[in-house]
């Protein structure tokens, strides 16, 4: 067979997984709007804009398409109406190459009452699920706190450690320092240090991420003196592949404002776009309850299933071939 129908042929039985899984736990699957007034203000990531030609009664021409659905499934925890997760098609401006394509697919999803480290490990067995349709089985499956990560792999504690410290851990990778904060630093050792060490076929989950890289998660005060605030935050790895990335959610509507206030402010100081601010998600905060979220690449897992770097083998057709 051709590979590529092959790779179409394993998505199929993919999503049929996907929805077996949930459906014997009971999470909910639910479609959300694609086009939006409100965009993600997250400073790494560019949204796809487009205009609105009919009656202006609907709403601002304006509209922005999602990179994501977490903002209206968190308006739907927030009407009460219990675990939900949504598969569908996702759009980002300016990731296009081996490992991106401007549009892909996305699974997220939502358990209430749960925290960051038990979502964790639901998603462990997803992904072991999804093994088994290749015949394949994780050779093993290490959970380490981002911390212990990085004292392993360089001797040094990435909350503290200098930015010259970080750029000296890079070694012989060689990349332009200007312009780049810290937590850039600690992004490109995990890129290009810390990722293409992990094993093939091999399950990797880094929790507890350093504060400055929260996102929408919950923040978690040092239990002794000294100890560092961290992001309940987790990222799962199929072997160096990003997988998942998931929060123990925040709900505090004033600490959400502010974090979108403050990526404003990193985009205008760049010149870049200022998406409106998802007001709606404001206001649903305060009854959303507590819960932990996770966002799942499928085009990614499918690459790891497949033994594949590109992209592109996964997809009917990329974007240079759309």
């Amino acid at each position: 067979m051709n590979p590529r129908h092959a790779a179409l042929h394993l998505r199929a039985r993919l999503n049929a997984l996907f929805r077996d899984f949930f459906a014997t736990r009971g999470v909910v699957e639910v479609e959300t709007p694609v086009l939006s007034r409100a965009g993600n203000t997250d400073p790494n990531i560019r949204s796809f804009t487009l205009e609105f030609s009919g009656p202006s009664s609907g709403g601002p021409r304006q509209r922005w398409l999602r990179t994501s659905p977490e903002f209206p499934l968190k308006r739907l925890l927030a009407e009460g109406f219990g675990d939900c997760y949504e598969l569908g098609r996702v759009f980002r401006d300016g990731e296009a190459g081996g490992r991106h394509n401007p549009e892909f697919t996305m699974l997220e999803w939502y358990r209430v009452g749960w925290d960051h480290r038990r979502l964790a490990d639901e998603t462990v067995a997803l992904v072991t699920a999804a093994m088994s349709l290749v015949q394949q089985a994780p050779t093993a499956v290490r959970s380490l706190d981002f911390a212990t990560l990085y004292r392993e792999a360089f001797g040094l504690d990435p909350h503290t450690a200098s930015i010259d410290a970080l750029r000296a851990a890079l070694g012989e990778v060689h990349i332009d320092p200007d312009g780049l904060t810290r937590d850039d630093w600690l992004d490109l050792l995990m890129t290009h240090r810390l990722q293409p060490s992990f094993a093939t076929d091999a399950i990797t989950v880094v929790h507890d991420w350093p504060a400055t890289q929260a996102a929408l998660a919950r923040l978690r005060s040092g239990e002794a003196p000294g100890q560092p605030t961290v992001a309940e935050r987790f990222e799962l790895y199929l072997g160096p592949l990003e997988v998942a990335n998931g929060y123990h959610e925040l709900n505090d509507a004033s600490e959400q404002r502010h974090r979108f206030q403050r990526d404003h402010a990193v985009r205008s100081a760049r010149g870049d776009a200022l998406p409106p601010i998802d007001d709606a998600l404001i206001a649903a905060l305060p009854a959303m309850p507590d819960c932990a979220g996770v966002a799942l690449g499928v085009d990614r897992l499918l690459m790891g299933l497949m033994g594949t770097t590109r992209i592109a083998d996964v997809l009917a057709y990329d974007f240079a071939s759309a």
